[in-house]
């Protein structure tokens, strides 16, 4: 197995955007390699850090990294979806600041035991965050019916060939099980007219969205933000990185019904809903990677950074 490395996307950008306070207490819910919990708690000397990550692996890396912070981080192994339950059990009821890194760690990535990368040919069809899961990538990509993969290519990878693909994926399963990623490759490659293979490699949509399903992703993520959002402190931030359009979509419509201060039917004379401005979106439009950061980490080329600070 190899070691445990991720490059942390936008580190200098995410931590100036939260404006790590003295004595503040911060939740990471996409805890990795431990860099982001790392700038967190280095930031100042009592600050203290909640994280919660799947993968065993990335949890046990970020142990190690963390160690100087010893006593003032405290990592569950948990989606960061149920931050309800991790917060109770820490006994924390509000935040000064949140973080979420919605990238796949390089370690996930180059790891060929781990089956997220089509450029991994002999890799186990895997992508799991949480290794325990028992859905993996082999069994939705053979067991699913032909509309099912229909649906999640289409959905979550935005995948206009989505229905040749999934034809081609039922016709080699009838004859032998889909097991590797080479072999999950070649099927997309091959139901793609060569004109629209140019522009990089035609399996990244694909596997994009057999990922987002394996691990449900997508499931409550706005419900999270919201709720997230909602445990901060006035004058507290959260800071979001995410990696596609279907995220940053997600995000971007939370924040906008967190910053609405009247969300009724415009033909109302008056305001009946109740709804007040709960936070001030810092990030107008969302901030990319420098190019400096693309020479050294070409990943974060498809990364966008949305902050807001809660104003109640």
């Amino acid at each position: 197995m190899s070691e445990f490395s991720h490059l942390s996307v936008m580190p200098e950008e995410c931590i100036n955007g939260l404006q790590i306070k003295s004595g503040g207490v911060y939740f990471d819910g996409t805890l990795g390699g431990g860099g982001h919990s790392y700038r967190i708690l280095d930031a100042a000397p009592d600050t203290k850090l909640i994280a919660t990550d799947l993968d065993d692996d990335a949890i046990a890396a970020a142990t190690q990294k963390l160690k100087p912070f010893e006593g003032r981080f405290f990592i569950h192994k948990a989606n960061f979806k149920d931050y309800d339950k991790v917060l109770g059990e820490e006994n924390i009821q509000s935040l000064d600041g949140v973080i979420l890194d919605f990238g796949v760690s390089s370690y996930q990535i180059d790891s060929e035991e781990r089956g997220f990368s089509y450029m991994k040919g002999d890799a186990p069809l895997d992508m799991r965050m949480d290794r325990s899961c028992p859905l993996t990538a082999e069994t939705g990509v053979n067991e699913y019916s032909k509309q099912q993969l229909i649906k999640i290519l289409r959905d979550y990878g935005e995948e206009k060939f989505a229905p040749a693909i999934a034809e081609n994926i039922v016709k080699v399963r009838d004859l032998n099980r889909i097991t590797t990623c080479g072999q999950f490759a070649e099927i997309i490659e091959k139901s793609i007219p060569l004109k629209f293979r140019q522009n990089g490699p035609a399996a990244r949509k694909s596997f994009q969205a057999v990922r987002i399903e394996v691990n449900g992703e997508l499931d409550g993520l706005y419900e999270a933000v919201l709720g997230l959002t909602r445990r901060l402190k006035k004058g507290g931030r959260i800071a979001v990185l995410t990696f596609h359009s279907l995220e940053d979509r997600i995000v971007k419509q939370a924040f906008k019904y967190l910053e609405a201060d009247c969300i009724c039917p415009k033909e109302l004379p008056v305001c009946v809903c109740g709804k007040k401005q709960e936070i001030k979106i810092i990030t107008k439009k969302p901030v990319t990677a420098s190019p400096k950061e693309l020479t050294v980490n070409s990943r974060s080329r498809s990364a966008k950074l949305r902050i807001a600070e809660k104003i109640i």
